[in-house]
Protein backbone atom coordinates (compact mmCIF):
# COMPACT_ATOMS: atom_id res chain seq x y z
CA UNK A 1 0.00 0.00 0.00
CA UNK A 2 1.37 3.37 -1.10
CA UNK A 3 2.13 5.40 2.07
CA UNK A 4 2.92 8.72 3.54
CA UNK A 5 6.35 9.41 1.61
CA UNK A 6 4.66 7.80 -1.75
CA UNK A 7 1.16 9.40 -1.33
CA UNK A 8 3.61 12.47 -0.41
CA UNK A 9 5.12 12.39 -3.95
CA UNK A 10 1.96 11.81 -5.69
CA UNK A 11 0.53 14.70 -4.01
CA UNK A 12 3.41 16.90 -5.66
CA UNK A 13 3.31 15.42 -8.91
CA UNK A 14 -0.56 16.24 -9.00
CA UNK A 15 -0.03 19.83 -8.16
CA UNK A 16 2.85 20.48 -11.12
CA UNK A 17 0.18 18.79 -13.41
CA UNK A 18 -3.29 20.25 -12.14
CA UNK A 19 -3.10 23.01 -9.94
CA UNK A 20 -5.09 25.56 -11.67
CA UNK A 21 -6.09 23.21 -14.40
CA UNK A 22 -9.99 22.49 -15.57
CA UNK A 23 -11.27 18.91 -14.76
CA UNK A 24 -13.37 18.22 -17.88
CA UNK A 25 -15.16 15.47 -16.41
CA UNK A 26 -14.19 12.32 -14.28
CA UNK A 27 -14.90 9.03 -15.99
CA UNK A 28 -16.31 6.03 -13.88
CA UNK A 29 -14.74 3.40 -15.44
CA UNK A 30 -16.10 0.61 -12.79
CA UNK A 31 -18.65 1.14 -10.58
CA UNK A 32 -17.32 -0.41 -7.44
CA UNK A 33 -14.62 2.34 -7.71
CA UNK A 34 -17.16 5.26 -6.39
CA UNK A 35 -17.85 5.41 -3.02
CA UNK A 36 -20.19 8.52 -2.72
CA UNK A 37 -23.32 9.29 -4.83
CA UNK A 38 -23.93 13.07 -3.14
CA UNK A 39 -22.49 14.82 -5.06
CA UNK A 40 -23.00 13.14 -7.96
CA UNK A 41 -19.54 13.08 -10.34
CA UNK A 42 -21.62 15.50 -12.74
CA UNK A 43 -20.98 18.11 -10.00
CA UNK A 44 -17.22 17.95 -10.73
CA UNK A 45 -17.50 18.53 -14.49
CA UNK A 46 -15.81 21.84 -15.35
CA UNK A 47 -14.16 23.03 -11.74
CA UNK A 48 -10.58 24.12 -11.59
CA UNK A 49 -8.44 22.09 -9.32
CA UNK A 50 -7.66 25.05 -6.61
CA UNK A 51 -5.41 22.52 -4.85
CA UNK A 52 -4.18 18.97 -3.41
CA UNK A 53 -3.51 17.88 0.09
CA UNK A 54 -3.01 14.11 1.87
CA UNK A 55 -4.93 13.07 4.37
CA UNK A 56 -3.27 9.92 6.00
CA UNK A 57 -3.07 7.99 2.71
CA UNK A 58 -5.51 10.03 1.00
CA UNK A 59 -5.39 12.11 -1.30
CA UNK A 60 -7.56 15.10 -1.89
CA UNK A 61 -8.02 17.62 -4.75
CA UNK A 62 -10.33 20.27 -3.71
CA UNK A 63 -12.29 21.70 -6.49
CA UNK A 64 -13.47 24.92 -4.90
CA UNK A 65 -16.60 25.97 -2.99
CA UNK A 66 -15.65 23.13 -0.62
CA UNK A 67 -15.88 20.52 -3.08
CA UNK A 68 -13.41 17.22 -3.15
CA UNK A 69 -12.56 14.39 -4.39
CA UNK A 70 -10.66 12.52 -2.50
CA UNK A 71 -8.83 9.01 -4.04
CA UNK A 72 -7.79 6.40 -1.56
CA UNK A 73 -5.12 3.66 -3.21
CA UNK A 74 -5.55 1.27 -0.49
CA UNK A 75 -3.25 -1.65 -1.02
CA UNK A 76 -3.12 -1.89 -5.22
CA UNK A 77 -4.28 1.32 -6.61
CA UNK A 78 -1.65 3.67 -8.68
CA UNK A 79 -1.91 6.98 -10.38
CA UNK A 80 -0.69 7.19 -14.05
CA UNK A 81 -0.14 10.48 -15.82
CA UNK A 82 -1.29 10.37 -20.07
CA UNK A 83 -0.77 13.94 -21.86
CA UNK A 84 -2.79 14.50 -24.34
CA UNK A 85 0.02 15.09 -26.86
CA UNK A 86 1.54 11.22 -26.14
CA UNK A 87 2.27 8.98 -28.77
CA UNK A 88 0.24 6.14 -26.66
CA UNK A 89 -2.80 7.82 -25.57
CA UNK A 90 -4.35 4.32 -24.64
CA UNK A 91 -6.23 4.24 -21.11
CA UNK A 92 -3.75 3.08 -18.78
CA UNK A 93 -3.38 -0.93 -18.38
CA UNK A 94 -6.51 -1.77 -15.13
CA UNK A 95 -7.86 2.02 -15.12
CA UNK A 96 -11.26 1.89 -12.79
CA UNK A 97 -11.29 5.48 -13.33
CA UNK A 98 -10.42 8.67 -15.24
CA UNK A 99 -9.86 11.94 -15.01
CA UNK A 100 -10.05 14.02 -17.88
CA UNK A 101 -8.27 17.90 -18.65
CA UNK A 102 -7.87 19.78 -21.32
CA UNK A 103 -4.09 18.60 -21.70
CA UNK A 104 -4.04 15.15 -20.23
CA UNK A 105 -5.59 12.39 -18.24
CA UNK A 106 -4.95 11.01 -14.64
CA UNK A 107 -5.61 7.55 -14.63
CA UNK A 108 -6.67 5.90 -11.46
CA UNK A 109 -5.81 2.16 -11.79
CA UNK A 110 -6.15 -1.31 -9.66
CA UNK A 111 -3.56 -4.67 -9.60
CA UNK A 112 -6.14 -7.31 -8.39
CA UNK A 113 -9.59 -8.76 -7.80
CA UNK A 114 -10.29 -7.44 -4.39
CA UNK A 115 -11.03 -4.14 -5.44
CA UNK A 116 -10.90 -1.81 -2.29
CA UNK A 117 -9.36 1.16 -3.91
CA UNK A 118 -11.78 4.19 -3.54
CA UNK A 119 -12.87 7.37 -5.20
CA UNK A 120 -15.20 9.72 -2.76
CA UNK A 121 -17.16 13.10 -3.51
CA UNK A 122 -17.85 15.01 -0.90
CA UNK A 123 -18.89 18.64 -0.48
CA UNK A 124 -17.67 20.85 2.73
CA UNK A 125 -15.16 20.42 5.27
CA UNK A 126 -17.17 18.60 7.89
CA UNK A 127 -17.65 15.24 5.32
CA UNK A 128 -14.07 15.68 4.42
CA UNK A 129 -12.70 15.75 8.01
CA UNK A 130 -15.54 12.42 8.09
CA UNK A 131 -12.62 10.31 6.05
CA UNK A 132 -9.67 11.30 8.19
CA UNK A 133 -8.83 8.99 10.88
CA UNK A 134 -7.58 11.21 12.98
CA UNK A 135 -4.20 10.12 13.91
CA UNK A 136 -1.24 12.66 14.39
CA UNK A 137 1.36 13.67 11.34
CA UNK A 138 4.38 11.44 12.38
CA UNK A 139 6.60 14.42 10.10
CA UNK A 140 6.41 17.08 12.08
CA UNK A 141 4.38 15.94 15.36
CA UNK A 142 6.50 17.26 18.76
CA UNK A 143 8.21 14.43 20.78
CA UNK A 144 5.47 14.69 23.34
CA UNK A 145 2.62 14.32 21.02
CA UNK A 146 4.57 11.22 19.57
CA UNK A 147 4.73 10.02 23.03
CA UNK A 148 1.13 10.84 23.90
CA UNK A 149 -0.05 9.03 20.82
CA UNK A 150 1.92 5.91 21.29
CA UNK A 151 0.59 5.78 25.14
CA UNK A 152 -2.89 5.92 24.13
CA UNK A 153 -3.56 2.02 23.62
CA UNK A 154 -1.43 -0.96 24.92
CA UNK A 155 -0.37 -2.58 21.76
CA UNK A 156 2.82 -3.77 20.09
CA UNK A 157 4.71 -1.31 18.46
CA UNK A 158 4.13 -2.53 15.36
CA UNK A 159 0.28 -2.33 15.67
CA UNK A 160 0.41 1.20 17.25
CA UNK A 161 2.76 2.69 14.45
CA UNK A 162 0.12 1.36 11.85
CA UNK A 163 -3.07 2.56 13.54
CA UNK A 164 -4.79 5.29 11.37
CA UNK A 165 -5.90 6.48 14.30
CA UNK A 166 -2.87 7.24 15.70
CA UNK A 167 -0.23 7.45 13.43
CA UNK A 168 -0.97 8.92 9.77
CA UNK A 169 0.27 7.92 6.94
CA UNK A 170 2.35 4.79 8.39
CA UNK A 171 1.91 1.41 6.96
CA UNK A 172 3.13 -2.14 7.03
CA UNK A 173 6.35 -1.37 4.66
CA UNK A 174 7.63 1.55 6.83
CA UNK A 175 6.65 0.41 10.07
CA UNK A 176 9.34 -2.21 9.71
CA UNK A 177 11.54 0.30 8.69
CA UNK A 178 11.21 2.75 11.22
CA UNK A 179 11.44 -0.31 13.82
CA UNK A 180 14.74 -1.72 12.51
CA UNK A 181 16.10 1.84 12.68
CA UNK A 182 14.86 2.44 16.26
CA UNK A 183 16.40 -1.29 16.82
CA UNK A 184 13.15 -1.42 18.71
CA UNK A 185 11.09 -5.26 18.54
CA UNK A 186 7.96 -5.03 16.88
CA UNK A 187 6.06 -7.22 19.47
CA UNK A 188 7.26 -4.21 22.29
CA UNK A 189 4.07 -2.66 24.14
CA UNK A 190 3.81 0.67 23.84
CA UNK A 191 3.18 1.37 27.24
CA UNK A 192 6.37 -0.50 28.36
CA UNK A 193 8.86 1.89 26.31
CA UNK A 194 11.35 3.59 28.60
CA UNK A 195 11.75 7.79 27.88
CA UNK A 196 14.78 6.72 25.64
CA UNK A 197 13.32 4.24 23.69
CA UNK A 198 10.35 6.55 22.68
CA UNK A 199 12.63 9.27 21.83
CA UNK A 200 14.85 7.06 19.60
CA UNK A 201 11.56 5.62 17.90
CA UNK A 202 10.23 9.63 17.67
CA UNK A 203 13.62 10.34 15.99
CA UNK A 204 13.66 6.81 13.43
CA UNK A 205 9.99 7.32 12.45
CA UNK A 206 10.63 10.97 11.70
CA UNK A 207 14.08 10.28 9.40
CA UNK A 208 13.01 7.19 7.89
CA UNK A 209 10.01 9.01 7.03
CA UNK A 210 12.17 11.82 5.62
CA UNK A 211 14.99 9.79 3.69
CA UNK A 212 12.15 7.70 1.95
CA UNK A 213 10.28 10.70 0.63
CA UNK A 214 13.74 12.60 -0.51
CA UNK A 215 14.65 8.64 -2.49
CA UNK A 216 11.01 8.44 -4.46
CA UNK A 217 11.29 12.35 -5.00
CA UNK A 218 14.73 11.98 -6.26
CA UNK A 219 13.61 8.69 -8.35
CA UNK A 220 10.54 10.83 -10.10
CA UNK A 221 13.43 13.66 -10.88
CA UNK A 222 10.31 15.99 -10.99
CA UNK A 223 7.97 13.86 -13.06
CA UNK A 224 5.27 11.73 -12.38
CA UNK A 225 6.10 8.28 -9.67
CA UNK A 226 5.94 5.56 -12.15
CA UNK A 227 7.42 3.03 -9.64
CA UNK A 228 5.60 2.69 -6.77
CA UNK A 229 6.06 -0.04 -4.81
CA UNK A 230 6.28 -1.26 -0.98
CA UNK A 231 9.04 -3.49 -1.63
CA UNK A 232 12.30 -2.06 -2.73
CA UNK A 233 15.47 -3.14 -2.69
CA UNK A 234 17.45 -0.67 -0.86
CA UNK A 235 15.18 -1.82 2.07
CA UNK A 236 16.95 -2.99 5.26
CA UNK A 237 14.55 -5.48 6.35
CA UNK A 238 10.81 -5.11 4.99
CA UNK A 239 10.36 -7.62 2.32
CA UNK A 240 13.95 -8.95 2.88
CA UNK A 241 13.00 -12.17 4.51
CA UNK A 242 16.37 -14.67 4.80
CA UNK A 243 18.32 -11.96 3.13
CA UNK A 244 21.16 -10.17 5.47
CA UNK A 245 20.39 -7.09 7.54
CA UNK A 246 22.90 -4.61 6.36
CA UNK A 247 23.36 -3.17 9.80
CA UNK A 248 24.76 -7.39 11.28
CA UNK A 249 24.59 -9.31 8.28
CA UNK A 250 21.99 -11.81 9.52
CA UNK A 251 19.27 -13.10 7.90
CA UNK A 252 15.84 -11.10 8.16
CA UNK A 253 12.92 -12.66 10.19
CA UNK A 254 9.12 -12.78 9.48
CA UNK A 255 6.49 -12.93 11.21
CA UNK A 256 3.29 -13.64 9.25
CA UNK A 257 -0.68 -12.92 10.32
CA UNK A 258 -3.66 -12.26 7.87
CA UNK A 259 -2.51 -11.16 4.74
CA UNK A 260 0.52 -9.46 6.09
CA UNK A 261 3.95 -10.01 6.85
CA UNK A 262 6.38 -8.22 9.60
CA UNK A 263 9.57 -8.14 8.76
CA UNK A 264 12.39 -7.43 11.51
CA UNK A 265 16.23 -8.18 12.17
CA UNK A 266 16.63 -10.32 15.40
CA UNK A 267 20.33 -9.40 16.41
CA UNK A 268 19.62 -5.46 15.97
CA UNK A 269 16.14 -5.57 17.28
CA UNK A 270 15.31 -8.09 19.72
CA UNK A 271 18.46 -9.26 21.39
CA UNK A 272 18.84 -12.19 19.06
CA UNK A 273 15.47 -13.36 20.09
CA UNK A 274 13.09 -15.32 17.32
CA UNK A 275 9.88 -14.06 18.37
CA UNK A 276 7.23 -16.95 17.64
CA UNK A 277 5.32 -16.97 14.24
CA UNK A 278 1.92 -17.96 14.90
CA UNK A 279 2.02 -20.78 12.34
CA UNK A 280 5.27 -22.01 12.00
CA UNK A 281 5.79 -21.56 16.43
CA UNK A 282 2.55 -23.75 16.56
CA UNK A 283 3.84 -26.53 14.54
CA UNK A 284 7.32 -27.13 14.92
CA UNK A 285 6.38 -26.55 19.31
CA UNK A 286 9.61 -27.35 20.90
CA UNK A 287 12.04 -27.58 17.82
CA UNK A 288 11.03 -23.66 17.11
CA UNK A 289 14.32 -22.15 17.59
CA UNK A 290 14.34 -19.57 20.48
CA UNK A 291 17.26 -17.29 19.03
CA UNK A 292 19.28 -16.38 15.95
CA UNK A 293 21.90 -18.25 16.34
CA UNK A 294 20.13 -21.40 17.53
CA UNK A 295 18.67 -20.92 13.85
Amino acid sequence: MPELPDVTVYVEALERQLAGQRLERIRVLTPFVLRSFDPPVDATSGRTVEGLRRIGKRIVLHLGDELFVVIHLMIAGRLAWKAADAKSAAPARNSIAALDFAHGTLYFTEAGSKKRASLTIVRGKAALAALDPGGIEPMTATFSEFSAALARENHTLKRSLTDPQLFSGIGNAYSDEILHAAKLSPLKLTRSLSDEEARRLHQATQATLAKWTDLLRAEAGGGFPTKVTAFRPEMAVHGRYKLPCPVCGSPVQRIVYAENECNYCARCQTGGKLLADRSLSRLLKDDWPKSIDDL
